[in-house]
């Protein structure tokens, strides 16, 4: 059975996540808070900023943008986009 959380980003008990993402404080917040389906939300997220801003992910300077996003993204005002972001238009 599936470990349950009451998802801070969803604001409801879905399934939390399998696994600590990052070895910190951040990392147990996610864990006990955030849910597989917030998590999943947060990725496309993070894939966007990468992209926009051409982050190398080796450095430590993406780590900490991402890191400071996604923490933002779950507690606080939500991760801003990018100035230059422009939405993809969906087919119809």
């Amino acid at each position: 059975m599936a470990r349950m959380v009451n998802c801070r980003k969803l604001g409801k008990e879905l399934p939390g996540l399998d696994f600590v993402p990052f070895d910190d404080e951040l990392g147990t917040r996610l864990y006990n808070e955030v849910s597989a389906q917030g998590w999943q939300m947060w990725l496309e997220h993070s894939k966007m900023l990468i992209n926009e801003y051409r982050l190398d992910l080796i450095t430590q300077q993406a780590f900490d943008l991402l890191h400071t996003r996604c923490h933002e993204f779950f507690f606080g005002e939500g991760s801003e986009l990018p100035k230059e972001f422009v939405a993809p238009q969906h087919k119809h």
